[in-house]
């Protein structure tokens, strides 16, 4: 088990996932106190999507609003700048 710091998980993120990918385990450290442990995925503990996201939301199909008022002058009425 490797160890490793929350800044190294930050920055590395993506060789580190591959790391677990490939079955690594490891201890993840703030300040130096251990605080929690990232590992592969046990084959028991199925969390595969069982209904993957739509390519497009429902409301993408909604028309578009428009207003005759820019959005600054709503925003300044709203603020009360007026």
């Amino acid at each position: 088990m490797k160890t490793i710091s929350q800044r190294e998980l930050r920055n590395d993120n993506a060789t580190i996932v591959a790391g677990v990918e490939s079955g690594e385990v490891y201890t993840v450290t703030r300040r130096g106190v251990p605080v929690g442990r990232l590992g592969p995925v046990d084959a028991e503990a199925d969390l595969r999507c069982a209904r993957p996201a739509r390519s497009r939301p429902v409301f993408a199909s909604l028309p578009r609003v428009t207003s005759e008022v820019s959005t600054e002058e709503i925003l300044a009425d709203l603020r009360g700048d007026r």
